[in-house]
C-alpha cells in the first residue's frame, strides 16, 4: 500500500513538473506578452546573485561591465538547461511511478529520451509513450530557444543601432545639454525634429521588444559607455528641455516623443515590478532633479548660444512637469542594468548603490 501511495504521489508530481516547464518556455518564448513566469524568474535572480556578488569585487566600472555582459547570455543558456533538468526530473519520477526499478534505470531511461540518444529502451508501452513524449518536449524546447535566439538579435541591433547613433548627436555619455548645444552650433534644429520622431519609433519598438523578450533589458551595449537607459534618459531629458526651456516654436513631436518614452519605461518597469505612481503630478512628487541643477544646465546652454525662453522660473516648472513622468522609472531600470555613468540617469542610481566607486569615477573623468 505504502509503494502505492509513492507511486500515484510521484506521478503527479512528475506530471506537475512537466507540465509547468513547458508552460515556463512557452510563456517565455512563444507567448507575445510579458508574463510573469515563476521558473525564469528564479534563474535570472539566482544568476544576478552570483554576478552581483562577483562584481562587488570589481575594481573598476569597465572590469564589471565585461562580467556584466555575460549576465544575460549565461542567464538564458542556464534557463535552458533548466528546462531541460526540470523536464527530465518529471520524467524520473514518472518512470519510477510505473515500476522502473531501481531508481538509477529511470534516470537513464529519462536521459536517453529526452536527449533522444535511444540507448535505453523502454520495457513496455505505457514507458514507451512516456519516452516519446519526453523526447518531443526536448525537441519543442530545443526549436523554440533556436527560433527565439535570432529574433532576440535582431532586436539587439535595432536597439543598439540607435543608442550608437545618438553618440554622434549627444556624445559620451550622453547629455541632453550636449545634444542641444550641438543642434545649436551647426544649425540643425530642423534635424533634430527627424531625431524626436525616429526616437518616438523606437521607443514604441522597445516597449513591444522588452516586455516580449525581457530577457533583452540585460543585455549590454556593445561598447561599455553605452546602455539603452541612458540614453533614453538624455533623449527624453532633451525633448523635455526643448519643450519647457529652449526658446523655439512649440515642437509636437518632441512632446510626443516623451510620452512615448514615459509609456515604454514604465511598462519595462511593471515586468519587473517596479514601484511608480502611474500618474505623477509636480510638485506632490518630487523629482530627482534640483533647481540648482536645471540652472547650471541653462547657463551651459547660454553661454552655447541656445536661445532660452526669458521666464526661466516658469521653465523650470514645466521641465519638472515633464521629467516627472519618467524619472522614477528611468533611475530604477539604471540600478537594475547597471547602467554605466551619464549625468540625470544614472548618476542618481549609482550614488544609492555604490556612491564611493562614481565619486572616484567621476574625478578620473573630470
Amino acid at each position: 500500500m505504502e509503494v502505492t501511495v509513492l507511486a500515484v504521489l510521484a506521478f503527479g508530481v512528475g506530471a506537475l513538473m512537466v507540465v509547468a516547464t513547458v508552460l515556463s518556455a512557452i510563456m517565455t518564448l512563444v507567448v507575445p506578452r510579458a508574463l510573469p513566469v515563476m521558473i525564469t524568474r528564479w534563474v535570472f535572480t539566482g544568476v544576478r546573485a552570483l554576478f552581483r556578488l562577483r562584481g562587488s569585487r570589481a575594481r573598476s566600472f569597465e572590469a564589471r561591465d565585461r562580467d556584466l555582459a555575460l549576465y544575460g547570455p549565461i542567464s538564458l543558456f542556464v534557463l535552458a538547461a533548466t528546462w531541460l533538468v526540470l523536464t527530465g526530473t518529471g520524467y524520473v519520477l514518472l518512470f519510477w511511478s510505473l515500476g522502473e526499478r531501481p531508481l538509477r534505470r529511470a534516470v537513464v531511461l529519462s536521459g536517453s529520451s529526452i536527449y533522444t540518444l535511444g540507448f535505453e529502451v523502454p520495457p513496455n508501452l505505457p514507458t514507451t509513450v512516456l519516452a516519446f513524449t519526453e523526447a518531443g518536449f526536448g525537441l519543442v524546447l530545443l526549436a523554440m530557444l533556436i527560433s527565439y535566439l535570432p529574433s532576440m538579435y535582431q532586436s539587439f541591433q535595432r536597439r543598439e543601432a540607435a543608442v550608437a547613433a545618438l553618440d554622434v548627436r549627444a556624445s559620451t555619455p550622453p547629455t541632453a545639454a550636449g545634444m542641444l548645444i550641438r543642434s545649436s552650433i551647426i544649425g540643425g534644429w530642423d534635424r533634430l525634429e527627424d531625431l524626436w520622431r525616429e526616437w518616438e519609433s523606437w521607443f514604441v519598438d522597445v516597449t513591444e521588444t522588452h516586455t516580449s523578450l525581457p530577457a533583452l533589458v540585460f543585455f549590454r551595449s556593445p561598447h561599455w559607455e553605452h546602455s539603452w537607459v541612458t540614453a533614453s534618459g538624455a533623449v527624453l531629458d532633451g525633448a523635455s528641455l526643448m519643450a519647457s526651456t529652449v526658446d523655439r516654436p512649440r515642437s509636437a513631436d518632441a512632446e510626443l516623443c516623451i510620452r512615448a518614452g514615459y509609456v515604454a519605461l514604465r511598462r519595462i518597469s511593471d515586468f519587473f515590478n517596479v514601484r511608480h505612481n502611474p500618474d505623477p503630478h509636480w510638485p506632490q512628487e518630487p523629482i530627482s532633479i534640483d533647481r540648482r541643477e536645471f540652472d547650471q544646465v541653462c547657463r551651459q546652454l547660454t553661454e552655447a548660444g541656445v536661445p532660452l525662453k526669458a521666464d526661466l522660473d516658469q521653465a523650470w516648472r514645466d521641465f519638472a512637469g515633464w521629467r516627472v513622468n519618467y524619472d522614477r522609472v528611468l533611475l530604477s531600470l539604471a540600478a537594475l542594468t547597471v547602467a554605466p555613468y551619464a549625468p540625470w540617469s544614472s548618476d542618481r542610481s549609482m550614488i544609492e548603490r555604490n556612491g564611493s566607486r562614481l565619486r572616484r569615477h567621476n574625478r578620473t573623468r573630470a
